[in-house]
C-alpha cells in the first residue's frame, strides 16, 4: 500500500476529528495548555495551582504559545483560530504518530485499521493533553526502538516523555533494560555514549526553558513527583481501589479491541517464541499497571500511553490468524470491532458533556459586545465545580471572570475545604459572604451555573433574567446538571418585565440583605 496514500488517509481521520469532537473531556486540556499558552502571550489568562507550585512543564505551552505568538503578528488572532490551531497541531502530530505505527507493525492491513478505529484514540487524539502527547510519542519512540536491530533513536521521543510526565518512565525502564540486554553493543558504552547524553540534553533543554518561565531554577519532573507521587496530592481529586486500572481502566479504553488483546495475550502465551515483541510489551504492560496502580488517584487518561502497545499485541495475533480465517470471518470481525467503536465515539465525542464547549462562544459574545448602565464591561460569575469550562483561552477578551477554585491542601490544614466544597455546603451563605448585592451594579453582570444549582440560588438570582440555557448531558449529578444556564443582570427597569410574580418586594428585599449581612 502505498505510504503517501496511508499516511493521507490517517491525517484525514485524525483532522476530521478536530471537528468532530466538540465535547468537554478533563480541565487539563484547556487549563495545563491553552490557558498557559495564552497567559504566556496575550498577558492574561489563569495559572492554576500546579503552575505556581512549578510542578507543570512550559514546553507544551510554549509550542501553542509560538502559534499564538504567530497568529498574534499576522494579526489573526481571532478566538476560533486560537481554538482550532492547537488542536490541528496536535492531530497532525498523532497522524504521523499513527503512520509509525503502520511501519512499526509491519505496514500490515490490520494495523492500519486498529489504529484508526480505537473510540479512545479517535475522542483525544486531537485534544490538546499532555497525555496525548505522551502517547503521541510514546508510539514514534516504539516505531524506531531496536526490535531486531540496533539503534538508539527512539531515546529522544523517550525521553521527552519522560520530563513531560515523570511517570513515562515505567514504560521506558523495562523496555530500556531489554535493549540493553539484547544489544550486542558494549553496555556501559550504549549507556554512557547514548542513554546518558540523550538524557542530559533532553533534561537540560527542559530544565532551562521551565527555569526561563518559571521565573527560578526548578526540575519540573522532580517537582511532579514529589506533589503527586511522594505527597500524594493526587489523592485530593479522587481515588479508586489498586485493582481499577486492571478492570474499568484499561478494558475501557480500549473498548471493544479489548477482546482481540485478550486472544493476543492467549497467543502470546501460547507461542511466546514466535511473538518475541508482543511478550516484551506484555511485560511492560503488566508493570506499568502494577506501578501505577499503586497510586490513588488514577484517571483513563492516564493509560492511554500503552493503548500503543496493547494494540501491537492485537495487530500480531489477529494478522496470523487472519490466514486462517474465512473471508467472511474477516469481514465480521473488522465490522463488529468498527462498530463497537463507533458508536462511543460518537456519542462522547457528538453528545456527552458538549454543553461547555457550546457554552464558550456565547459567554464571547458577552464578552466583547455586553455594556451595563455606567458602559462597564461584563463581569462573569462562575458558579459550577472547578474548571468546568474552558477559560479566556477560548474567550479571548480581558474581561473580569472568576470561578470557584479547588485548590488540594498544600498547608496540610486540619478540616480544610476548598472553596467549591465549601460555596456547595451552604450556597445562599457563599453568595452572601462572598458577593456584594448592593448596589444592584456590584454584582457579577453574568452568572453560569448547572440547572441543578438554580432552585437552591433562587432569591440571589431574583436580580437575573435567563439569558441562556445549554443542553449538557442526560443526567443529573450531585453538582452538575443537564443543561448549563447563563443569567445576566437586569438593568434598570428591567424589573417587572423579567423578575418572577413571586418576588418580595424591594423593601423586603433589603431587609433580607440586612438579615443575611448582620445575622
Amino acid at each position: 500500500m502505498n505510504l503517501l496514500y496511508v499516511f493521507g488517509l490517517i491525517l484525514g481521520v485524525r483532522l476530521a476529528s478536530v471537528f468532530v469532537v466538540k465535547t468537554y473531556y478533563v480541565p487539563d486540556e484547556y487549563w495545563q495548555s491553552l490557558e498557559v499558552a495564552h497567559k504566556l502571550t496575550f498577558g492574561y489568562g489563569y495559572l492554576t495551582w500546579e503552575w505556581v507550585q512549578g510542578i507543570r512543564s512550559y514546553v507544551y505551552p510554549v509550542l501553542i504559545a509560538g502559534l499564538y505568538k504567530l497568529l498574534a503578528l499576522l494579526h489573526l488572532d481571532s478566538v476560533q483560530l486560537l481554538v482550532l490551531l492547537p488542536r490541528i497541531l496536535q492531530a497532525t502530530l498523532t497522524a504521523y504518530s499513527d503512520y509509525r505505527f503502520y511501519v512499526w507493525t509491519g505496514k500490515r492491513k490490520w494495523a492500519l485499521f486498529l489504529i484508526l478505529v480505537p473510540w479512545f484514540w479517535f475522542y483525544t487524539g486531537s485534544r490538546t493533553l499532555a497525555n496525548t502527547l505522551e502517547a503521541s510519542l510514546t508510539t514514534i519512540a516504539l516505531s524506531y526502538f531496536p526490535w531486531y536491530g540496533e539503534g538508539t533513536a527512539y531515546l529522544w521521543p523517550a525521553a521527552i516523555c519522560c520530563f513531560l510526565r515523570p511517570t513515562a518512565a515505567v514504560i521506558w525502564l523495562p523496555l530500556s533494560l531489554y535493549h540493553l540486554r539484547k544489544s550486542r553493543q558494549s553496555v556501559v558504552e550504549l549507556i554512557l555514549k547514548r542513554f546518558l547524553v540523550i538524557g542530559l540534553l533532553v533534561a537540560g533543554l527542559g530544565i532551562a526553558i521551565d527555569t526561563y518561565w518559571h521565573g527560578h531554577l526548578i526540575v519540573t519532573p522532580y517537582e511532579f513527583l514529589k506533589y503527586n507521587i511522594f505527597n500524594n496530592i493526587g489523592s485530593f481529586y479522587g481515588s479508586h481501589p489498586w485493582y481499577w486500572y486492571f478492570t474499568v481502566g484499561l478494558p475501557t479504553v480500549l473498548g471493544i479491541n479489548t477482546l482481540p488483546f485478550i486472544y493476543g495475550i492467549m497467543e502470546t502465551v501460547r507461542k511466546s517464541e514466535k511473538h518475541e515483541v508482543s511478550k516484551q510489551l506484555l511485560i511492560t504492560i503488566f508493570l506499568t499497571l502494577v506501578v501505577l496502580s499503586t497510586v490513588e488517584h488514577k484517571e483513563f487518561r492516564f493509560v492511554s500511553s500503552l493503548l500503543p502497545l496493547c494494540l501491537y499485541v492485537c495487530v500480531d495475533a489477529v494478522s496470523r490468524w487472519s490466514y486462517r480465517a474465512s473471508s467472511t470471518m474477516l469481514w465480521c470481525s473488522a465490522f463488529v470491532i468498527l462498530l463497537g467503536n463507533v458508536l462511543p465515539a460518537w456519542y462522547l465525542s457528538t453528545v456527552h458533556q458538549k454543553g461547555p464547549i457550546d457554552l464558550m462562544p456565547k459567554l464571547r459574545d458577552i464578552a466583547q459586545e455586553y455594556r451595563d448602565e455606567r458602559e462597564h464591561r461584563a463581569n462573569i460569575l462562575f458558579l459550577m465545580p472547578c474548571h468546568s469550562t474552558p477559560f479566556y483561552s477560548h474567550i479571548h477578551e480581558n474581561v473580569t471572570m472568576r470561578f470557584l477554585t479547588c485548590e488540594p491542601n498544600l498547608k496540610n490544614q486540619e478540616n480544610f475545604k476548598d472553596e467549591a466544597d465549601r460555596f456547595y455546603e451552604s450556597p445562599n451563605h457563599w453568595l452572601s459572604s462572598h458577593i456584594p448585592i448592593h448596589p444592584r451594579t456590584a454584582l457579577p453582570t453574568h452568572v453560569v451555573l448547572f440547572d441543578s444549582l438554580t432552585e437552591k440560588i433562587g432569591d440571589f438570582l431574583t436580580n437575573y433574567k435567563l439569558l441562556h440555557s445549554i443542553e449538557h448531558a442526560e443526567h443529573r449529578q450531585l453538582r452538575t446538571g443537564r443543561a448549563i444556564q447563563v443569567y445576566q443582570r437586569l438593568l434598570k427597569g428591567e424589573e417587572n418585565t423579567f423578575n418572577r410574580d413571586q418576588l418580595p418586594s424591594e423593601q423586603d428585599t433589603e431587609s433580607q440583605i440586612f438579615d443575611n449581612r448582620f445575622n
